[in-house]
């Protein structure tokens, strides 16, 4: 059974990986994160707490454990923030992916490297894994430049591009589109939403499935994971509205100009995921079926 290592488990995506290899037992687990373990079962895998900005803890903790393959999750994802604050962004999302994948190489680990949409311009999506990049966004900038770190290295690598991540987990550090939509409209609040900009919006245990698949299968290359469905996120807040039976009323249409934000966002991304379904056997929910599955969790949690 191989041993993986994960960075950044207590986001959303470290915990649903934890999650799946304590329900599926697949693989063995090391998790790592700054700060104390948030994911609140402890036993079944081990939790080392490491800041991957720390290169001498990061080179500590590898080295001890050697695992056969990391998968890197953790990074500044907050497209509005890396604007504000390049420096942090780069260091997080830059030099830590050549940090890691430089001990990849030196220990012979398969790396996995998740990446974003946001390398696109968004003029011609949606985008096989390889169409030219262009990012409109430092955030976008920092994810191409830690992906040619990893292109250029001489590890084992493969690297996961994904679409606005959504979920829910017992200790969120950040919220994503369906908790916040939901969350606004429960409480009466009116939703300003974009009618220019399209995604595919991943179900986060949809991607934690792809990254044990991409171990599992020893992938090698880019790989594009998101769900399945093409929208306009107008039309993902509406759905979210609809399933929860919410005031629609509250929802307006806006355009991407109208909205002030410090970082420019592609247009229309979407995948083509076929090169996914035929080599990782990856098979993502609908978004119908990922918001039954949020249904179920959150009844559950409460």
């Amino acid at each position: 059974m191989k041993t993986i290592l994960v960075t950044g488990s207590n986001g959303l995506l470290g915990q649903k990986i934890t999650e799946k290899v304590l329900a599926e037992g697949r693989v063995k687990l090391i998790a790592t994160s700054k700060g104390a373990n948030r994911y609140p079962i402890v036993e079944g895998y081990k939790y080392i707490e490491m800041d991957i900005l720390d290169n001498a803890r990061v080179k500590e903790v590898i080295s001890t454990h050697q695992p056969d393959a990391i998968i890197h999750t953790a990074a500044m994802t907050n497209v509005d923030t890396s604007e504000e604050n390049k420096e942090l962004c780069y260091a997080l999302n830059v030099k830590a992916t050549q940090n890691l994948v430089s001990l990849c190489e030196e220990y012979q680990i398969h790396f996995i490297h998740l990446s974003t949409d946001f390398i696109f311009d968004g003029i011609n999506g949606p985008y096989a894994e390889e169409d030219a990049p262009n990012p409109l966004s430092y955030y976008g900038e920092t994810k191409l430049l830690a992906e040619l770190a990893v292109k250029e290295s001489n590890a084992n690598w493969a690297i996961l591009r994904t679409i606005l991540v959504y979920g829910i987990t017992k200790d969120m550090s950040r919220s994503n589109i369906v908790l916040w939509a939901k969350g606004a409209l429960e409480k009466g609040l009116p939703i300003n939403a974009v009618n220019d900009q399209r995604r595919m919006p991943t179900l986060a245990e949809d991607l934690a499935d792809a990254c044990l698949l991409a171990v599992e299968n020893d992938a090698r290359g880019v790989y594009h994971i998101s769900g399945k469905d093409d929208m306009s996120i107008v039309e993902i807040v509406r759905k979210v509205a609809d399933y929860w039976l919410l005031d629609q009323s509250l929802i307006s249409e806006i355009s991407s100009g109208n909205l002030n934000q410090n970082a420019k966002r592609p247009g229309r991304t979407g995948f083509i995921l076929d090169k996914a379904i035929k080599d990782l056997k990856y098979h993502p929910h609908s978004f119908e079926d990922g918001l039954k599955i949020l249904d179920e969790q959150m009844k559950k949690n409460n």
